[in-house]
């Protein structure tokens, strides 16, 4: 029902806008929410408030976590949330999707100003709220100029090594912490051998603390899925911290959290680190997009009901501009804050604006109460949250379905753990814009058959039943030509010919699996034809798709090999030739 009464937003919006005189279509794609707020009814209220307050719950720790992961003070996280969330809802076309700092973007963050910043916390911050500055700016152009497909060519394949080599990564960050020792080295495997040589300082009293809070959490997410059971286990720790037990254990607070709402303030630096800032802002881009927009059609998908793609990248651009202006660092809508979201019972995203409204009033009045969170606790959320990230059971299956998707999963999981976060995720489009071409360039080139006595042919490698006409050879191209797969596609063709066993006097290519043909790609067509007159072979194309028609003519094609009709099918072209081949040896002949 609320479904429903949420999909007549749209007729009442219209009607409204008609009498203000404005163009109603406009406003509801750039500001879906003067769409669905005007029509909003009271009998979603109560899901939306439950849902916003469960999400605040469930953020406040990790934002917190995430922004320590980023290399910030924790309230910095809250901040994210606060303005990110406020602006995200107005933009969004998602009802559930909840803005806001990740495990992956976080530490892509934290690894890569570490170094840059020279440790100035000032200067960290103000490189952390430029980098969100630029992801929004990267977001709003790519929504100006219609760019949201091109990152479509980030694959999950890859994405799914990248994901497991962040999670170790980010293990390696936040292990130090859980054992009570110092951190050091910049990748995974110096940090692994700097826990390794300082093993024996561990702090039993922290390690014993962490792994309490870890067990914890998992039980709770089992016991009590889609519940805040996080908060609880916050709460809990936060009291016993304050009751003076813990005191001379070496267990360390996140100390003083300044109260109050964050200022508004652009982030400027010196030109010195815009390159690197621009590096950094572009790998989170494509992260937080692909983050949110996988998030936004897994749950509409549940929900069904359709969200607009593009406008996603200006929600997220606006959200990360905010976030910019206030203190914060990139945000994408992670998948587990919009599944807690959506658990909770989310109508509309007036639950995120209710969230920020929760965690404002948190920093207003508590800040006190949160300065005494131990910051080990911090360190196990992170733990709890990267287990997300590490899908063995889908790499598992991935090795089953395809070994060369399964190793360019595990070069992009190598690449983040050998090289760095940032450096993972170029390497992870490098080998996905690699694989593209790598595939188009080598298209499978099928020889087809006539199936029995049907009037339809398919490939006889896949059906070696199928029937070879003499004398005919018919192929298929499938994919589209370019100039940089014309020339193999060529030599293939050229390659079949030479192995036929009796003279070749047909050659027919159906291009039906060739959604494009460039000028390279339709002039090697136009050669193939001349040396096909030359050879005394006739050629035909049949099935060939609008687009690919239109660039064969402007060759000049048709006045060489005949009209290239939509109508005639392979079946037609052979009836046709072998009528004319039996004509021409009857005895009247």
């Amino acid at each position: 029902m609320a479904d429903l009464q949420y999909a007549t937003v749209y007729l009442y919006a219209a009607d409204m806008e008609n009498k203000l005189k404005l163009p109603a279509t406009w406003w509801q794609s750039i500001v879906p929410i003067l769409s669905w707020l005007p029509a909003y009814k009271r009998v979603m209220l109560k899901a939306d408030i439950v849902s916003g307050v469960t999400l605040a719950s469930f953020v406040l720790p990790a934002s917190m976590a995430y922004a320590g992961l980023a290399g910030l003070s924790p309230q910095a996280g809250i901040y994210c949330y606060i303005a990110g969330g406020l602006v995200f809802a107005i933009f969004t076309t998602s009802k559930q999707v909840a803005l806001g700092p990740t495990s992956s973007i976080s530490l892509l963050v934290g690894s890569t100003l570490a170094i840059l910043s020279g440790g100035d916390p000032v200067k960290w911050m103000a490189m952390a709220s430029l980098t969100a500055l630029g992801v929004g700016l990267i977001a709003v152009v790519a929504y100006l100029i219609k760019l949201n497909s091109l990152v479509n060519f980030i694959g999950e394949t890859t994405l799914l090594g990248f994901k497991a080599g962040a999670a170790l990564s980010i293990a390696s960050t936040v292990l130090p912490d859980l054992l009570g020792i110092e951190g050091g080295g910049h990748n995974f495997i110096t940090r692994m051998i700097h826990v390794a040589q300082n093993l024996g300082d561990t702090n039993l009293a922290v390690l014993i603390f962490g792994l309490s809070a870890f067990g914890l959490l998992l039980a709770g997410e089992k016991v009590f899925p889609g519940r805040p059971t996080s908060l609880f286990i916050v709460i809990a720790s936060i009291i016993i911290m304050g009751t003076g037990l813990m005191e001379g254990l070496g267990i360390k607070t996140i100390g003083f959290i300044p109260a109050g709402l964050p200022s508004i303030h652009l982030p400027l630096l010196g030109e010195g680190e815009m390159k690197i800032i621009i590096e950094l802002a572009f790998a989170c881009f494509v992260l937080a997009y692909i983050e949110t927009i996988s998030a936004a059609r897994t749950l509409a998908l549940d929900h069904k009901y359709e969200i607009n793609a593009r406008q996603e990248l200006l929600s997220m651009g606006a959200g990360n501009i905010a976030t910019s202006l206030t203190g914060g660092f990139p945000v994408s809508g992670g998948l587990s804050q919009s599944a807690v979201n959506d658990k909770a019972g989310a109508k509309t995203p007036l639950s995120i604006i209710i969230c920020a409204l929760v965690l404002s009033l948190l920093l207003l009045f508590f800040t006190g109460l949160l300065s005494n969170m131990p910051k080990v606790m911090l360190s196990a959320i992170v733990f709890h949250a990267v287990l997300g990230l590490f899908k063995y059971k889908e790499l598992k299956r991935l090795y089953f379905l395809n070994r060369n998707e399964f190793m360019v999963a595990m070069v992009a999981l190598a690449g983040v753990l050998l090289f760095g976060i940032l450096e993972g995720v170029m390497i992870a489009a490098l080998l996905s814009l690699l694989m593209v071409i790598q595939k188009a360039s080598k298209p499978n080139i099928a020889r087809l058959g006539r199936i029995g006595d049907t009037h339809r042919f398919s490939d006889i490698y896949r059906h070696p039943d199928n029937i070879l006409l003499p004398g005919i050879l018919i192929i298929r191209v499938e994919a589209s030509l370019f100039y940089f797969n014309a020339q193999l596609v060529r030599d293939t063709i050229f390659d079949m010919l030479d192995k036929e066993d009796s003279p070749t006097r047909l050659l027919l290519i159906d291009l039906s699996a060739s959604p494009w043909v460039d000028v390279a790609g339709s002039k090697m067509l136009v050669e193939l034809s001349k040396t096909m007159r030359q050879r005394k072979i006739e050629f035909r194309i049949v099935e060939a798709l609008a687009p690919v028609r239109d660039m064969l003519r402007k060759q000049g094609i048709e006045q060489k090999i005949g009209h290239i009709s939509r109508k005639v099918t392979i079946n037609d072209v052979v009836n046709d030739f072998l009528e004319e081949e039996k004509a021409k040896i009857s005895p009247e002949n």
